[in-house]
């Protein structure tokens, strides 16, 4: 049986699209006829001749699966697999409900290498784009220990508690960066479209303005005349920022640097990825990944080089027979309680219970402080527009008092 992606009209005349297992074209054309559908386009989902590279190429940039939907997948997938059901009629059922076109045509891959023989990680691995190293080695873990559904449960409570940690910090965020948006395009408003009209009035006068408002002035016809060149620079600007930070390494590692030793912002970062190490070492050692695969896994997902260097270097001693607080205290990066909490779940035999109690203080602690500085940021970015439409307020009005009194 192989799968075969379709385009057919109903009864109606309406246009459908989907997925049907047969044996060859003709047998999903007469299925389909069957159905009441009358197929306009047949295809086979993948050819048995692609590789999957050719396959890569062929998905629309545009499709994506987001993490969450992933992680609804694998809780269902687990709820199937828990109540008994086989792995490929528990893919199908979930092929047939699913809403998003690119994880639909996935599934149906999916389930026809499964039934073909291949393991469920070696089908998965085929789409790194959807299923990232940690997803494939935790499903890996779970088909060696024939526990599958209980891995995927615990995959899924992983996904939505990082999910859950991101949009709360998200959240936080939001309402600090929109007023920002709104307080700049306010301002430039005023600047280029209220204020040289009131400074007009000066300008045809022919007096000597004081400083303050020729500084306005100045400012008023640079932004008005050369809005267009701010806007190329500031993109010139963030496309040279992303390509240093993220396209060479020298650029990354300053990046990631700045990032731990930033006031306010560094200690808070350095806390989410202690945070995301602990948890995610925790459900990778749970879910029955060996402790350097696991270790080699986590390095990847920190999202920061110098974080990541010190995880590797704590693997390589790992190797050499040393525990894992003595190798993580000496890098310098994981603060005395994260090390003294690994310690005592080392010697009491309890590490991912004890990794999970960090990650739980580490992510309660993060968002506190993003709340606080969330909190903090409101009042300053008033103030700072404030004192900016106080400046434009004062420079208008400070000539208008000369000539008064030049009147008087």
């Amino acid at each position: 049986m192989s799968v075969f992606e379709y385009i057919a009209l109903d009864e109606k005349g309406n246009q459908v699209k989907g997925f049907i297992d047969a044996s060859g074209v003709a047998a999903a054309r007469q299925q389909l006829r069957d159905e009441n559908v009358y197929p306009v386009e047949i295809n086979p989902s993948q050819s048995k001749k692609e590789s999957a590279a050719s396959a890569a190429l062929k998905i629309n940039v545009w499709e994506r699966v987001s993490t969450g939907q992933v992680a609804v997948f694998t809780r269902q997938l687990s709820t199937l697999l828990g109540a008994g059901l086989p792995l490929v009629p528990s893919l199908s059922i979930l092929m047939q409900q699913e809403k998003n076109p690119l994880l639909k045509k996935t599934l149906a891959q999916i389930r026809e290498r499964v039934n073909e023989g291949k393991s469920l990680t070696d089908s998965m691995a085929e789409f790194p784009r959807i299923f990232p190293p940690l997803y494939l080695n935790m499903v890996r873990a779970g088909e060696a220990s024939g526990a599958i559904n209980l891995v995927l449960e615990r995959l899924a409570d992983f996904s939505e508690n990082q999910q859950e940690l991101m949009s709360k910090i998200r959240s936080a965020l939001a309402y600090p960066i929109i007023m920002f948006f709104i307080g700049s395009m306010v301002i430039f408003l005023l600047m280029t479209f209220v204020v040289p009209k009131i400074t007009e009035i000066f300008t045809d006068m022919n007096q000597t303005l004081p400083l303050i408002t020729t500084i306005l002035i100045t400012v008023s016809h640079f932004l008005k005349s050369f809005w267009w060149m701010i806007l190329l620079l500031l993109a010139a600007a963030v496309i040279a920022f992303r390509y240093f930070t993220a396209g060479t390494d020298a650029g990354r590692r300053v990046w990631d640097s700045a990032k731990l030793k930033i006031p306010v912002w560094g200690p808070i970062n350095r806390k989410i990825a202690i945070a995301r190490f602990c948890r995610t070492l925790a459900t990778l050692l749970q879910s029955g990944v060996p402790l350097l695969a696991a270790m080699e896994i986590v390095r990847k997902i920190v999202n920061n080089v110098h974080i990541g260097d010190a995880i590797h270097q704590a693997a390589k001693d790992l190797e050499e027979g040393k525990g894992l607080s003595g190798p993580l205290t000496a890098t310098g990066l994981f603060p005395p309680l994260v090390t003294e909490m690994i310690a005592v779940g080392e010697q009491s035999g309890s590490l991912e219970a004890m990794l999970n109690r960090i990650a739980v203080a580490y992510e309660n602690e993060s968002q506190a402080n993003i709340m606080v500085m969330t909190s903090l940021l409101e009042p300053l970015m008033i103030l700072f527009m404030g004192l900016v439409v106080g400046f434009i307020v004062v420079s208008i009005l400070l000539p208008i008092f000369e000539m008064n009194q030049l009147v008087r």
